[in-house]
């Protein structure tokens, strides 16, 4: 498909919503590998919690039981205070909320942060048909 405008817009649409089912197809089988490879780590830190050990060497692969720790706040208002108050804004990610930044520049025009760059770019949207 060098040459897209030899090509009608149904034709590409009808290859984009095949190419779409596809992945959709593809992303459900990964889903249940996933879950499946889910299901294998948990018999596998079982065992080594029933055996009392924190690695275990095979002929296959090292199995090590690893500590993961996720933060949240229920209490948004009262995080950002805090962060705000002992000057740890480390403790979040370097991220921009992008809608709130949008809302921010729309309501104050020629006020940009330092820093700040924006990407636009145009995308296409496609949509099943409508039943006639």
């Amino acid at each position: 498909m060098d040459n897209n405008d030899n090509v009608s817009i149904d034709t590409l649409c009808k290859i984009y919503m095949k190419m779409r089912t596809k992945i959709s197809e593809l992303n459900a089988e990964v889903a249940k590998i996933e879950e499946q490879k889910e299901q294998v780590s948990i018999a596998m830190r079982d065992q080594l919690k029933s055996l009392g050990i924190n690695s275990v060497r095979t002929d296959h692969g090292t199995v090590t039981m690893v500590k993961k720790t996720a933060y949240y706040t229920q209490d948004w208002d009262s995080f950002k205070n805090f962060v705000l108050e002992n000057q740890a804004v480390d403790l979040l990610e370097r991220r921009i909320a992008q809608r709130n930044m949008t809302q921010f520049l729309e309501e104050n025009p020629g006020l940009v942060p330092p820093g700040l760059n924006a990407e636009s770019k145009f995308d296409v949207s496609v949509r099943k048909p409508t039943a006639k």
